[in-house]
């Protein structure tokens, strides 16, 4: 089973995908503005066009684990796309706190966005084998 993560945000969204075996992950190019109707359309053609069993949304918990109004958003983001893809794909969340600055000190050249969303999909697989 292939598991999507994404790294949600307003204007930018990081995507990543793994290979069936959950062993490589890969980030893909950002998508934006996933929020809105045309971002939406992109994520859902994606999701479909990698054949993806399971979707994580990172959560930007705050520090001290309460919620912020970014955690409201990818709350209310993950719950809109769960309806969009029905009970076949299910969506869940997941800590994404300091993602966004280990893609930011390993570089490479895919999207930094993306690149947190391939880190949070790393971990969220050593917890979650989809391997044989």
């Amino acid at each position: 089973m292939r598991v999507m993560a994404l790294d949600h945000g307003s204007a930018r969204t990081g995507v990543a995908v793994s290979d069936p075996t959950g062993t490589i992950v890969t980030p893909l190019p950002t998508v934006l503005r996933a929020g809105a109707r045309k971002g939406r359309r992109e994520l859902l053609r994606l999701i479909v066009d990698r054949d993806v069993g399971r979707v994580v949304v990172g959560l930007p918990v705050g520090l001290q684990g309460h919620d912020t109004d970014q955690t409201r958003e990818a709350r209310a983001f993950a719950a809109k796309l769960a309806d969009a893809l029905g009970p076949d794909v299910p969506v869940e969340l997941y800590d994404e706190r300091f993602t966004t600055r280990m893609a930011q000190a390993t570089g490479g050249t895919a999207d930094e966005d993306s690149r947190a969303a391939a880190i949070l999909l790393e971990e969220w697989l050593r917890v979650h084998p989809v391997g044989p």
